[in-house]
Protein backbone atom coordinates (compact mmCIF):
# COMPACT_ATOMS: atom_id res chain seq x y z
CA UNK A 1 0.00 0.00 0.00
CA UNK A 2 1.15 3.32 -1.04
CA UNK A 3 0.63 6.55 1.40
CA UNK A 4 -0.67 9.36 0.25
CA UNK A 5 1.03 12.29 1.72
CA UNK A 6 -0.64 14.96 0.02
CA UNK A 7 -4.19 13.57 1.19
CA UNK A 8 -2.70 13.01 5.19
CA UNK A 9 -1.77 16.52 4.41
CA UNK A 10 -5.22 17.84 3.62
CA UNK A 11 -6.95 15.91 6.25
CA UNK A 12 -4.82 17.19 8.86
CA UNK A 13 -5.32 20.66 7.49
CA UNK A 14 -8.95 20.03 7.74
CA UNK A 15 -8.75 19.18 11.35
CA UNK A 16 -6.85 22.98 12.11
CA UNK A 17 -9.81 24.61 10.32
CA UNK A 18 -12.81 22.68 11.40
CA UNK A 19 -11.02 22.76 15.25
CA UNK A 20 -11.65 19.09 15.07
CA UNK A 21 -9.71 16.84 17.62
CA UNK A 22 -10.33 13.72 15.27
CA UNK A 23 -11.01 13.04 11.52
CA UNK A 24 -11.06 9.45 9.66
CA UNK A 25 -10.90 8.83 6.10
CA UNK A 26 -12.26 5.36 4.22
CA UNK A 27 -11.80 4.36 0.59
CA UNK A 28 -12.46 1.03 0.31
CA UNK A 29 -10.25 -0.75 2.62
CA UNK A 30 -7.66 1.87 3.27
CA UNK A 31 -8.68 3.80 6.71
CA UNK A 32 -6.67 7.05 7.80
CA UNK A 33 -7.46 8.10 11.01
CA UNK A 34 -5.89 11.54 12.07
CA UNK A 35 -6.11 12.72 15.79
CA UNK A 36 -4.83 15.94 17.65
CA UNK A 37 -3.04 14.63 21.06
CA UNK A 38 -4.54 15.99 24.21
CA UNK A 39 -1.70 15.17 26.96
CA UNK A 40 -0.94 17.32 29.37
CA UNK A 41 0.94 20.78 28.58
CA UNK A 42 1.63 19.19 24.56
CA UNK A 43 -2.12 20.77 24.13
CA UNK A 44 -2.79 22.00 20.64
CA UNK A 45 0.00 19.65 18.34
CA UNK A 46 -0.89 17.35 16.20
CA UNK A 47 0.04 14.23 15.54
CA UNK A 48 -1.27 11.76 12.96
CA UNK A 49 -2.20 8.16 13.10
CA UNK A 50 -2.08 6.19 9.88
CA UNK A 51 -3.24 2.56 9.05
CA UNK A 52 -5.16 0.39 6.33
CA UNK A 53 -6.33 -2.07 8.83
CA UNK A 54 -8.77 -1.16 11.81
CA UNK A 55 -7.97 -3.40 14.37
CA UNK A 56 -4.51 -1.58 14.71
CA UNK A 57 -6.55 1.15 15.56
CA UNK A 58 -8.21 -0.50 18.39
CA UNK A 59 -7.08 -2.91 21.15
CA UNK A 60 -9.17 -5.90 20.90
CA UNK A 61 -10.44 -5.25 24.67
CA UNK A 62 -11.48 -1.89 23.57
CA UNK A 63 -13.39 -2.96 20.32
CA UNK A 64 -15.75 -5.72 21.71
CA UNK A 65 -18.75 -5.05 23.55
CA UNK A 66 -21.31 -2.27 23.48
CA UNK A 67 -20.81 1.40 23.18
CA UNK A 68 -22.52 3.95 24.81
CA UNK A 69 -21.43 6.63 22.72
CA UNK A 70 -22.01 10.69 23.07
CA UNK A 71 -25.16 11.90 21.79
CA UNK A 72 -23.43 15.62 21.49
CA UNK A 73 -19.98 17.56 20.96
CA UNK A 74 -19.34 18.85 24.97
CA UNK A 75 -17.43 18.66 28.06
CA UNK A 76 -18.14 14.91 29.76
CA UNK A 77 -18.68 14.75 33.49
CA UNK A 78 -18.78 11.54 35.53
CA UNK A 79 -20.60 13.06 38.48
CA UNK A 80 -23.49 15.32 38.48
CA UNK A 81 -21.29 18.24 40.47
CA UNK A 82 -17.82 18.46 41.54
CA UNK A 83 -16.91 15.88 44.88
CA UNK A 84 -19.96 13.85 44.10
CA UNK A 85 -20.60 10.01 43.55
CA UNK A 86 -19.77 8.92 40.36
CA UNK A 87 -22.85 8.04 38.34
CA UNK A 88 -21.10 4.34 37.09
CA UNK A 89 -18.10 2.71 38.33
CA UNK A 90 -16.19 -0.15 36.56
CA UNK A 91 -18.02 -3.49 37.37
CA UNK A 92 -21.36 -1.51 38.06
CA UNK A 93 -24.58 -3.24 36.53
CA UNK A 94 -26.80 -1.07 35.18
CA UNK A 95 -29.81 -0.99 33.42
CA UNK A 96 -30.50 0.38 29.77
CA UNK A 97 -31.96 4.17 29.72
CA UNK A 98 -30.02 4.84 33.28
CA UNK A 99 -27.47 7.61 33.48
CA UNK A 100 -24.25 6.88 33.10
CA UNK A 101 -22.57 10.61 32.88
CA UNK A 102 -23.65 13.98 31.72
CA UNK A 103 -22.21 15.83 28.98
CA UNK A 104 -22.27 20.08 29.12
CA UNK A 105 -22.51 21.46 26.13
CA UNK A 106 -23.75 25.41 25.49
CA UNK A 107 -24.34 25.40 29.47
CA UNK A 108 -26.88 23.16 29.46
CA UNK A 109 -26.25 19.88 30.85
CA UNK A 110 -27.71 16.39 29.14
CA UNK A 111 -27.86 13.32 30.79
CA UNK A 112 -26.46 10.11 28.77
CA UNK A 113 -28.51 6.97 29.21
CA UNK A 114 -27.14 3.77 28.80
CA UNK A 115 -27.93 2.13 25.44
CA UNK A 116 -28.38 -1.68 27.30
CA UNK A 117 -28.30 -3.42 30.22
CA UNK A 118 -24.82 -4.53 30.97
CA UNK A 119 -22.35 -4.61 33.02
CA UNK A 120 -19.61 -1.22 33.03
CA UNK A 121 -16.36 -3.01 31.61
CA UNK A 122 -14.67 0.13 30.62
CA UNK A 123 -14.90 4.09 31.21
CA UNK A 124 -13.31 5.60 28.35
CA UNK A 125 -12.93 9.08 28.81
CA UNK A 126 -11.74 11.41 31.93
CA UNK A 127 -14.10 13.90 33.81
CA UNK A 128 -14.19 17.30 32.47
CA UNK A 129 -12.97 15.98 29.11
CA UNK A 130 -14.25 17.43 25.84
CA UNK A 131 -16.12 14.62 23.52
CA UNK A 132 -17.11 14.39 20.11
CA UNK A 133 -20.05 13.54 18.51
CA UNK A 134 -20.32 9.66 18.56
CA UNK A 135 -17.73 9.00 20.58
CA UNK A 136 -17.26 6.10 22.89
CA UNK A 137 -17.80 7.28 26.66
CA UNK A 138 -18.45 3.52 28.09
CA UNK A 139 -17.77 -0.11 27.09
CA UNK A 140 -20.75 -2.71 28.45
CA UNK A 141 -19.96 -6.45 28.65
Amino acid sequence: MKIDKKLIKELVDNLKEFELTELEYQEGQTKIKVSKATKGIELGKTSSVVSANKSVLKSSDESEGIRVKSPIIGTAYLAPEPGAKKFVEIGDKIKKGQTVMIVEAMKTMNHVPSTADGEVKKILIQDGQPVEFGQTLILLK
